[in-house]
């Protein structure tokens, strides 16, 4: 009977160790695929994060369903890019996850920021070496404390900023989880060697290609420009997706016309029939899609690169149908 009871005990503590390592795994939710896609990366093996915003949704306005409130509620550790993104969740995080740890991606020390471009056309927007020998550090010190009214929110378009919240994101996750402290930063070395491809490889493309003027649906994409040495000649909507007013689309199509303008890009979250009635009567014969947020690629680790993969490829099919 005491060999029993003794054996009932070792099974007693056991559960309870297992329910105990468990427990000290962090719930980790995410504001947007992109983001999520870097923290599935460095929690790989561990655990998985929720995602708040799914990637066909725009995440400007966009109402929780009771699944992603629950996630939200139950979550130790919030990554979020900023209240100029999701203007709501900062309430609803106040609401419903008071107690967690929140991390705003615009706010990661060395992080490079861009305010928001201003017009229709964008001045000088040929910006081939904006980023050449750039100090990350140092353009994030000239706007840190800064209110970021104006900021462009869509700094994940920059791999080198992915490979500076990959750092983040590895630091925040081992403070709540020491236990797993040598996983996250393995996985968040594999995640950092995988972002240098990436840039070598994009950079590469861009290199030997000569990308045509374009128009995009909205300005999101200047840190993808600026970090590759493309430009976008314009951008038909305000950097929040708004309708454009009638000045704005008529200063689009001067622009098309001026620069000769062959290509623009429409994004799957917002209705392409305002593109078409914006080009109807223009020599524009390339329409095709740049998505900031990849609302046709599948969440998880590998969605960050085939979204850096998909806009590049875009700019690839806009380059080399140019003549035809």
């Amino acid at each position: 009977m005491v060999r029993l009871h003794f054996y009932l005990s070792c099974i007693v503590l056991g559960l309870s160790s297992s329910l105990s390592a468990q427990a000290a795994t962090p719930k980790v939710a995410v504001d947007i695929a992109p983001l999520h896609s870097l923290v599935t990366l460095v929690m790989q093996g561990v655990s998985e994060p929720a995602l708040i915003v799914p990637a066909e949704a725009s995440p400007h306005e966009y109402s929780l369903k009771p699944s992603q409130a629950t996630a939200l509620a139950g979550a130790d550790v919030v990554f979020w890019v900023s209240e100029d993104l999701t203007p709501w969740l900062e309430k609803a995080m106040d609401n419903i996850a008071e107690s967690a740890t929140k991390v705003e991606m615009l706010e990661v020390e060395g992080v490079t920021l861009y305010e928001f471009r201003e017009g229709a056309t964008f001045e000088g927007h040929d910006h081939g070496d904006d980023h050449a020998g750039h100090d990350d550090h140092d353009h994030h010190d000239e706007h840190h404390g800064h209110s970021h009214d104006g900021m462009d929110p869509h700094a994940w378009l920059d791999p080198e900023n992915a490979k500076v919240w990959v750092g983040k994101i590895r630091d925040t996750l081992a403070k709540a989880d020491p236990e797993n402290a040598q996983t996250y930063e393995k996985n968040a070395v594999k995640a950092l060697s995988e972002l240098d491809e990436l840039l070598l490889s994009t950079q590469a493309l861009f290199d030997r290609l000569k990308v045509p003027d374009f128009v995009v649906f909205h300005d999101a994409y200047q840190y993808f420009e600026k970090r590759f040495g493309i430009s976008a000649a314009g951008a038909i909507s305000l950097a929040d997706a708004e309708d454009p007013s009638p000045a704005r689309i008529a200063e689009i199509r001067r622009t098309v016309k001026t620069l000769n303008v062959r290509c623009v890009f429409v994004e799957p979250q917002y209705d392409s029939g305002l593109v078409e009635a914006v080009f109807e009567d223009s020599d524009v014969h390339y329409t095709g899609i740049m998505d900031p947020l990849g609302a046709d690629i599948p969440e998880g680790g590998s969605h960050y690169r085939r979204l850096i993969e998909a806009l590049a490829s875009s700019l690839e099919q806009c380059a080399t149908r140019r003549d035809r």
